[in-house]
């Protein structure tokens, strides 16, 4: 790594391009990350008469079709050329979306959300390649920052919108809306700047299935560590091996492979032979502490805006439009954080603004747990949602910008691959496991609960499946216990307990979370500065195998 220096120093003598380019990239980021899915549960299981499960595992589908295949579409990209990836990668989910909207079963949902997500994995490592393409020094800083922003800005525009969609006209027309949004983008890709192809550039077939099979066992195993049981198998798990979860079998298997995958990766490079992805991205103590950060925002970040809805939404009992509405203030704070942040590059180091930034995260979400009532409009549960938002945000887009400068010229194409892959792996751990403790905190206290009180006998608890305990309304707990032989009065001290135990789990994993991000400050003390330069566009061919010339040996003397 050359010398770290602040951004302020980078000198940019080129003149000032136009932001078409940024605008193109940004809408197509909006359109990989527009939602409709969470608010159109209802009407699409109503439509297409299939649970709600089934919406979350198609979602979920094209979540993990894009994380396995993105280290590979990164060197596929470059190979076929980045504008044309860009273009498959817009096309192909619009296409997508249209199935979506004339869908007629669940089977449709699965097989468009594959096919989208395959092709994300092709677009989503072009939008850093382009933006080096067209943008240099600190106009480029800048084009980083507005492109993290594009997914927050994203998430609010599909909470409006989307929701709008789905309680007035139908919850289709959100994604035919999302169909013209590709179209629209697939029109004016032919505007940016033509990148060649690198067509003798060598995939590493191999080490992109290794990469591909790890991914995709990580994502099944932390996404399901809930509805299987993350040890001990529940009732839902598809298989079991002596009472034991499919999940830890699955986490094995991804730590083999992943061991295979760094093996093979290791030799190859050590043979200065291509890699479907180089380990010089984390080559450097830096810059795997930047990834820490990255990982563990992410993950931080993911889990509280899946907690935050289901507060809403459960505890409150808030519709899906209102849950949107009530959402809106945190996601445009991290919004406005990713386009300002890099005001502050002047004047703090990386590491200073992201240690200051997690503990304004943990303090943001010490306040939300000690706040957060039976009502969502007290200011300061609002003041902590636009604080975490602003000091997420800047997190984000300050750890992207530090990966890309810190990280070798020739692998843009690899580190925007490398941040799909992290925000998604960190995003879909950080749900998992969010839920899972939040779940485990709910049915201890309920347990402990009910067999301390006196209302409740012993013979309604021994009906009561206390492992395969969940969320519920109160409507939800009192037909859960009419099957069973409780009273009136038995069924009314249920229904307060877990209003209880609820909100009370719910304040403990934010409380956990607050703590995971305290302990983001020894990584980000570790954090490099800024580089110099700008990022590249393409990859280098590997260099060529170094001839050690050995000195003559002395001659023995007689």
């Amino acid at each position: 790594m050359s010398k770290n220096v602040s951004l302020s120093n980078v000198v940019d003598n080129e003149t000032r391009a136009g932001w078409l380019p940024l605008i193109i990239v940004m809408l197509c980021q909006i359109q990989l990350s527009f939602n409709a899915f969470n608010v159109s549960i209802t009407g699409i299981t109503q439509d297409l008469n299939i649970p709600a499960t089934s919406v979350g595992t198609a979602l979920t589908t094209g979540t993990f079709a894009m994380a396995s295949f993105i280290l590979l579409g990164a060197k596929l990209g470059a190979k076929i050329g980045i504008r044309r990836a860009f273009q498959i990668g817009v096309l192909v989910p619009a296409l997508a979306a249209l199935i979506i909207a004339l869908a007629r079963n669940g089977t449709m949902l699965f097989v468009a959300q594959a096919f989208s997500g395959a092709s994300v994995a092709l677009s989503a490592p072009a939008l850093t390649v382009l933006i080096a393409a067209n943008y240099k020094g600190r106009q480029q800083a800048q084009a980083i920052g507005f492109l993290a922003s594009a997914i927050p800005l994203a998430q609010v525009i599909s909470l409006i919108i989307a929701g709008y969609l789905a309680t007035t006209v139908g919850w289709r027309w959100s994604f035919v809306l999302l169909a013209v949004l590709g179209a629209l983008n697939f029109a004016l890709s032919w505007r940016l700047k033509p990148i060649a192809p690198q067509r003798d550039l060598v995939i590493d077939w191999r080490g992109a299935l290794l990469s591909s099979v790890t991914v995709l066992l990580i994502s099944i195993g932390f996404s399901f560590l809930n509805t299987w049981g993350p040890l001990l198998a529940t009732s839902n798990a598809p298989f079991t091996l002596l009472g034991l979860s499919p999940v830890p079998f699955l986490l094995v298997l991804a730590v083999i492979f992943a061991q295979a995958f760094l093996s093979w990766t290791r030799r190859r490079m050590a043979e200065n032979k291509p890699v479907v992805f180089s380990l010089k991205v984390l080559d450097t103590p830096q810059e795997r502490a930047t990834v820490a950060c990255m990982a563990l925002m992410l993950f931080v970040g993911t889990g509280t805006s899946f907690l935050l809805p289901l507060y809403m939404q459960v505890v409150q009992g808030m519709t899906g439009i209102a849950t949107s509405f009530s959402i809106i203030p945190y996601t445009l704070s991290i919004f406005i954080a990713n386009t300002l942040v890099v005001r502050l590059y002047d004047r703090f180091s990386p590491s200073q603004i992201a240690r200051v930034g997690f503990v304004v995260v943990a303090a943001a979400l010490t306040l939300l747990a000690f706040a957060i009532r039976n009502e969502w409009s007290q200011p300061v549960v609002v003041l902590g949602l636009i604080t975490l938002g602003l000091a997420q945000g800047c997190i984000v887009a300050l750890v992207f910008n530090t990966l890309l400068s810190a990280s070798p010229k020739e692998l843009a194409g690899d580190v925007g691959a490398w941040r799909g892959l992290t925000h998604n792996i960190s995003g879909s751990v950080g749900i998992a496991v969010s839920t899972a403790i939040a779940v485990a905190l709910l049915g201890g206290m309920l347990q402990r609960e009910a067999v301390a009180s006196p209302v409740i006998s012993q013979e309604v608890i021994d009906q009561v499946n206390f492992d395969n305990v969940n969320f519920l309304t109160n409507g939800q707990v009192e037909q859960a216990l009419g099957g069973t032989s409780a009273t009136a009065d038995e069924v009314a001290k249920a229904v307060a307990i877990n209003e209880v135990a609820r909100l009370r789990s719910l304040k403990m994993t934010l409380l956990l979370l607050a703590g995971m991000s305290l302990l983001a400050i020894i990584p980000a003390g570790h954090m490099p500065g800024f580089q110099s330069g700008d990022l590249p566009v393409g990859y280098q061919p590997p260099e060529p195998p170094r001839t050690v010339k050995r000195a003559p040996k002395p001659a023995k003397s007689r």
